[in-house]
């Protein structure tokens, strides 16, 4: 018998982190002297590993440059954690979401693309770091679509792809799923149209938590 798993994104899944995230990324570009893209050009590319995110916005720069938007970006994010300007809320029902899924004997897991220590910073806020048995990010990854934090919470919690979850609000995380063979579940909340969702093989799309935990098997 294999462990149950559920793997979740974090931006845009977990934690609504657009005003944080688009606020840094403007700083970024502003210190490059570049004019900033909009905001939906910039939650458009959320769950990417940093420069690849950036490479989708600068597509005509080369990779050097690329990195020196995110170095700026990195340098963005930390002053704003400094100045207690970073906001990252839970979506509502998560906690209890997680904390349901925990008590029942699921497995719990988090592939993003942040950095661990952005990731640690993150959830230990919220209280529920200790919930996770495994913990991916873009620090030691190929970015998403790519399966490999996918392969790697896998085989962190003892789990195979028939009873691995992966939920998440990017086609980069459907498509990371599909990649993984495993079951990917959309969520409506977050910064991909539902639609975008389906077409990247998503088996469902989820409107609320609660339809969440219908959809990844949890039993109230």
């Amino acid at each position: 018998m294999s462990n149950p798993l559920v793997i979740f994104d974090c931006d845009g899944t977990l934690v609504d982190s657009q005003h944080s995230i688009c606020t840094a990324m403007v700083r970024a570009f502003e210190a490059v002297k570049l004019p900033p893209p909009g905001r939906m050009d910039i939650l458009s590319v959320v769950g990417l590993s940093l420069p690849h995110a950036v490479a989708r916005l600068l597509p005509d720069a080369d990779g050097a440059f690329h990195d020196h938007v995110s170095d700026h970006y990195k340098s963005a994010f930390h002053a704003m954690r400094g100045e207690g300007a970073v906001s990252e809320p839970l979506y509502d029902g998560i906690a209890e979401l997680i904390a349901a899924l925990d008590k029942q004997g699921w497995l719990l897991g988090v592939a993003t693309g942040k950095s661990d220590r952005g990731l640690n910073l993150c959830l230990t806020h919220h209280g529920i770091i200790d919930r996770f048995v495994t913990l991916q990010t873009a620090d030691r990854h190929p970015s998403k679509p790519h399966p490999s934090m996918i392969a790697q919470a896998m085989a962190d919690a003892g789990a195979i792809p028939e009873t691995t979850v992966m939920i998440g609000d990017t086609s980069f995380d459907i498509e990371m799923a599909v990649n993984a063979g495993v079951r990917g579940i959309g969520v409506a909340w977050g910064y991909h149209p539902p639609e975008i969702l389906r077409e990247s093989g998503a088996v469902a799309v989820a409107e609320t938590s609660d339809e969440l935990a219908r959809y990844i098997g949890l039993t109230r």
